[in-house]
């Protein structure tokens, strides 16, 4: 069963789309709709969806804008307008359909189709990369996988300093002063990371024990290699002087 959010200025359009898409309630269902594009992109975040159909024409955002902000490359994107000429610009907006309103339901029905295509290409990829991510996690022990941006980053455990948190990102900092941002929350990242070598010692970092070069214990912060000072929390004060 696909889950679909629909994205609509219109209520008018969304009810429509709602009707027509009743007619394939074995494989669809329809589990939000938006008119405000703001919330629809909040909601994304949080709830996993399998496709969207998006309006183009918005007052307070267009949907190619929609798309620069959502944050997903998994989820089937079907473009609904009232204009043609908006079909190459939407393809090339990496949706993989467009439905001109009103929507016929025998384009309705192949994009269904393309949408059931799409998430099985993405099931196997998905299969190959927990294969390879598990593979490299569990039996180097010098070296993590990490999924961010479309590729698979298999990491030297040696050559990374620390992380530090941004709510659902995450930012490692490498020995060779390179920064790597990825979408996952600092518990994810410190999950992969070996616990021997690797500490979570605020709420917003965790860092590589091997590349401390000083701790300031009455101003409470370490300083490491690259010189960046990284705060102790307090309450991990203790566990964090035990590693030594």
């Amino acid at each position: 069963m696909l889950k679909a959010v629909i994205v609509d200025d219109e209520p008018k359009a969304i009810q429509g789309l709602k009707w027509e898409l009743a007619s394939f309630s074995d494989d669809v269902q329809v589990i939000n709709t938006f008119s405000n594009p703001e919330l629809a992109l909040s909601y994304l975040e949080t709830n996993p969806t399998d496709c969207l159909f998006l309006d183009i024409q918005m007052p307070r955002m267009d949907g190619f804008q929609f798309l620069e902000k959502l944050n997903t490359d998994d989820i089937a994107v079907v473009i609904t307008t009232a204009y043609d000429e908006y079909a190459i610009k939407a393809l090339k907006n990496e949706a993989i359909d467009y439905l001109l309103k009103p929507i016929d339901r025998d384009d309705l029905a192949e994009s269904i189709e393309k949408i059931k295509r799409f998430k099985k290409r993405h099931l196997d990829t998905d299969k190959i990369e927990d294969i390879l991510i598990n593979f490299t996690n569990n039996n180097n022990k010098k070296k993590v996988t990490i999924n961010t941006d479309g590729k698979l980053l298999f990491l030297n455990i040696d050559d990374i300093l620390f992380v530090e948190s941004d709510g659902n990102y995450s930012t490692l900092f490498m020995t060779d002063k390179q920064k790597i941002l990825v979408t996952k929350k600092l518990k994810e990242i410190n999950a992969l990371l070996p616990e021997q070598s690797f500490f979570r010692i605020h709420n917003s970092f965790i860092i590589n024990l091997s590349k401390i070069k000083e701790y300031i214990k009455n101003e409470g912060y370490v300083i490491m290699e690259s010189n960046h000072k990284i705060p102790v929390a307090r309450q991990r004060k203790t566990e964090f002087l035990e590693k030594f």
